[in-house]
């Protein structure tokens, strides 16, 4: 017997979930908002008779709903162990792992379903228009292929007259990797199809609430070894004489633009963990992978001070030419740390103030004493000591990434997607300027140009140092990304930052002062909402 139900997008169905799980019958949203839910299937016989085979089962949304509504098939990744240095109540299905473990979404509307398992799609509500205010019936026809039986479910939508208005003073980072698009997509550097490959990633970003990407003007020092990403064409004219060809650049920029996304962050300048060399650039745009000078060149050396020389200037011309000057972010490098790598990064800092006396330098942090020495303009700081550097009133961004762990916000596979919701809430609770990730879809082993495969593998190999669903939150798709339930969910988190902004609420309103911290807040369905109705109904009997 088929057995279906709707459940909420925020309780992950596991191959094993029971009939009923998570069960919901209705949803409060505002008149522009984007929501989901799912619907979860599964085909039980009585125990003792013949397993039968799989059969056919297929959802589809019946039309006269003011939503446009996108339907994919949840499906399931190995995950071979559990977060280290988690309690166990913060392990999102401790009892399925090692197991099968729901995240990427598929393109399809039907399952092969076997007995005694359970599978579920997602359904993506979003208004092309704003829909109006009031009740809202949205039916969702299940087909039992084998039985040829119908079942018919009813979601109840309740739509405030609430309008959330485009979010302000709140940046959105996760770095994009242009060599996986070379390696996934069967791509060579800027070539034809990588160029129609490009928009694709860039839309799915600005639909999830990014508005800022990283622009591979020189291949990222980041993350290890990556082939050559270079968009500008440098050709030496003469001994340490450079030109500069910005054509790809500029195209770069308007095809970002075209999707949505009106911020820019520069690559780093520096390499990573405390700028001790200069960053790989090379002839043209490194086709032939010929290096400009050494690999190990030192980063304040007269040869790379005498690029930058010739490079900063021509990089602010083009910037001020383009209109991009108050929409970048510049970087020196990522992560330094350490009493030695702080000397280095001093000199490379130091360096820029003198070449480029106009650049404001944002880097990630995980020791704050770059910070309050002055060395970074803009700190980026791990959320475990964020709120330091919120109380001394200081611009700042927040982070997290493999660390911190424990009770900590993170967005893994066994993070419970009530948690991963409460981003953009914790976002919101203190005057931060914004949010960087490192990992939007870094489908490689650590430090090197190995490919892993991201349905095989979401630790990039280097579990534990790596948790699983850290590196990536799309999938390689055949003609562009394949979202995953994880980024769904936070992408619902900053429509929830946008939201509170809407409606203007104080960071100190009561409801807020149970956030305390990166680590203290509440992670339910039922706190998330309690919350936003009662936020509705304070806006709407005003």
């Amino acid at each position: 017997m088929l057995r279906c139900w709707l459940s909420s997008s925020l309780n992950r169905i596991f191959p094993a979930t029971r009939p009923d799980t998570g069960r919901i019958g209705g949803m409060n949203v505002a008149r522009n908002e984007f929501f989901s839910c799912q619907v979860a299937v599964r085909r039980d016989y009585t125990p003792g008779e013949i397993r039968p085979d799989p059969a056919g089962v297929r959802v589809q949304v019946e039309p006269g709903s003011p939503w446009q509504v996108r339907v994919r098939r949840v499906g399931y990744v190995p995950m071979r162990h559990a977060t280290t240095w988690k309690p166990r109540e913060e392990v999102d299905g401790w009892e399925h792992i090692p197991g099968f473990v729901p995240d990427p979404l598929f393109e399809e509307d039907g399952v092969w379903l076997p007995p005694d398992e359970t599978h579920s799609f997602w359904l993506s509500l979003r208004p092309s228009r704003p829909v109006r205010p009031g009740r809202h019936t949205v039916r969702v026809r299940v087909t039992d292929e084998a039985e040829k039986k119908d079942c018919v479910l009813s979601l109840e939508v309740r739509v405030h007259d609430v309008t959330i208005q485009p979010r302000k003073d709140f940046s959105v980072i996760h770095w994009f990797y242009s060599d996986s698009l070379f390696d996934f997509h069967n791509c060579e550097p800027f070539d034809t199809r990588y160029w129609s490959i490009l928009p694709n990633y860039l839309r799915n970003l600005a639909s999830h609430g990014q508005d800022t990407v990283y622009v591979p003007v020189f291949t990222p020092p980041l993350d290890g070894l990556h082939r050559p990403t270079q968009l500008l064409r440098v050709t030496e004219r003469a001994a340490g004489r450079y030109a500069f060809d910005w054509r790809d650049v500029k195209k770069y920029i308007a095809t970002a633009r075209a999707c949505g996304i009106g911020k820019f962050e520069w690559t780093h300048l520096f390499t990573q963990w405390g700028a001790r060399y200069a960053v790989r650039i090379y002839h043209g745009q490194g086709l032939d992978k010929r290096l400009l000078w050494p690999v190990e060149t030192p980063a304040t050396g007269e040869v790379y001070r005498n690029f930058l020389r010739q490079f900063l200037p021509a990089l602010e011309k083009f910037l001020r030419r383009e209109n991009l000057m108050q929409v970048s972010f510049f970087h020196a490098s990522d992560e330094p740390h350490e009493a030695e790598q702080q000397a280095n990064y001093r000199m490379a800092r130091n360096l820029l103030r003198e070449l480029a006396p106009w650049m404001k330098v944002m880097d990630a942090l995980s020791d704050a004493t770059f910070a309050r020495q002055g060395l970074v303009d803009i700190p980026v700081c791990t959320i475990g000591g964020v709120q330091e550097f919120v109380q001394q009133d200081k611009p700042v961004w927040c982070y997290f990434c493999c660390q911190p762990r424990e009770r900590y916000l993170n967005r893994l596979l066994d993070d419970s997607l009530a948690k991963i919701r409460m981003s953009g809430w914790l976002f919101y609770r203190w005057p931060l300027k914004g949010f960087l990730h490192w990992g939007y879809n870094f489908w490689y082993a650590p430090g090197s140009e190995k490919r892993i495969d991201p349905f095989l593998t979401s630790d990039g190999g280097n579990w534990p140092g790596w948790p699983n669903g850290d590196p990536f939150v799309v999938y390689p798709g055949a003609e562009g990304p394949l979202d995953s339930i994880r980024w769904e969910v936070f992408a619902e988190g900053l429509q929830d930052y946008a939201l509170l902004q809407s409606m203007k609420v104080c960071r100190e309103n009561r409801r807020l002062l149970t956030l305390r911290s990166f680590c203290d807040f509440p992670r339910t369905e039922e706190w998330i909402q309690k919350t936003r109705n009662a936020f509705f109904k304070q806006v709407t009997s005003r």
